[in-house]
């Protein structure tokens, strides 16, 4: 499964630069380089670009390595991140946008290098102090570690990822989808949720969806990953098999759970969710598994860019 948005080859992250604060202080200096405002979770970008600003325009802020990230090399310039407080200093350089919006406005390596950079940020954010004494935290390698600051503890911590399955279940024509209470009606997505401690990858998927759905699940095979920075997951993608298919809904995740056809995703008796989201990839895939029409061949409406969150508010 190729071409999966916030994915990609799209910078050569240089690791081998991070403990090297001496280079990165020259490298700040080159004409070259670029910096990657963050704000929360909205992006900057101008006439449809990512907005990659010079170091004059956030010198303040770009100056203090303990806001600064060092994401890589692209194109030969330098490039790290920044974490801004408001819009009002940057105002004139571009418009502020979630990133969810903005993916859908962007060339794939921009949305793939904002993911990035909101992905170091918000990891940054949410750990400024030590999980094992409660010091403040100081930033170190170029922002890829949290070092507690009291001498007698020194513990350090490193960019966070929560892994989650994503799984499209099948029977025969038909796929099992999800809604949740907080959805349209009509809209409806694939079976998701997180790995916990002690389980594999294919534990975790069958037990989201018996929890989820009471649907027992065989043989299942995997298909891509997705980076998913809201603000930490990695989206494991899965196609799988029923061994049952009484739907019950267990616990209360899930308003609704049903199996759609190929039928009602031609007629939009069901909302696919948008098409930045391994979810959809995992429908189309399945959809464009037979001698009929592909998914894309129907042209139908693309489905409104806000993204179904059934993971964000777990994190």
């Amino acid at each position: 499964m190729d071409s999966i948005v916030f994915s990609g080859r799209y910078i050569d992250r240089c690791s081998e630069l991070r403990p090297q604060p001496a280079a990165l202080e020259d490298a700040l200096a080159r004409s070259s380089t670029r910096i990657v405002p963050v704000l929360g979770d909205q992006c900057l970008i101008d006439d449809e670009r990512l907005a990659m600003l010079r170091h004059e325009s956030v010198a303040e802020l770009i100056d203090d390595p303990e806001r600064r990230t060092f994401l890589g090399v692209r194109d030969d310039a330098h490039v790290f991140c920044v974490a801004v407080d408001d819009m009002g200093r940057l105002a004139g350089d571009g418009e502020f946008i979630s990133l969810r919006e903005a993916s859908g406005r962007l060339p794939a390596n921009d949305s793939a290098l904002a993911a990035y950079a909101r992905a170091m940020v918000a990891w940054q954010e949410r750990h400024r102090h030590c999980g094992v004494c409660g010091s403040q935290n100081r930033l170190l390698d170029a922002g890829f570690v949290m070092e507690c600051s009291d001498p007698d503890c020194r513990h350090r911590s490193f960019p966070r990822l929560d892994p989650a399955i994503i799984v499209l279940v099948g029977d025969g024509d038909r796929c099992l989808l999800g809604r949740q209470a907080s959805w349209p009606a009509e809209r409806f997505s694939t079976i998701a949720g997180f790995v916990e401690p002690g389980e594999s990858l294919e534990d975790a998927l069958r037990r989201e969806v018996h929890e989820e759905t009471n649907v027992d699940v065989g043989a299942c095979r995997y298909l891509g990953s997705q980076p998913w920075p809201f603000p930490a997951a990695i989206m494991i993608g899965f196609h799988a098999t029923a061994n049952s298919t009484n739907i019950v809904c267990n616990d209360k995740e899930l308003a609704e759970a049903r199996w759609a056809s190929r039928g009602d995703i031609a007629d939009q008796t069901v909302i696919l969710p948008p098409k930045i989201s391994i979810a959809y990839r995992l429908i189309e895939a399945w959809f464009d598994d037979h001698d009929g029409p592909t998914l894309a061949s129907l042209g139908l409406p693309a489905p409104p860019l806000r993204v179904p969150r059934p993971l964000d508010e777990k994190n």
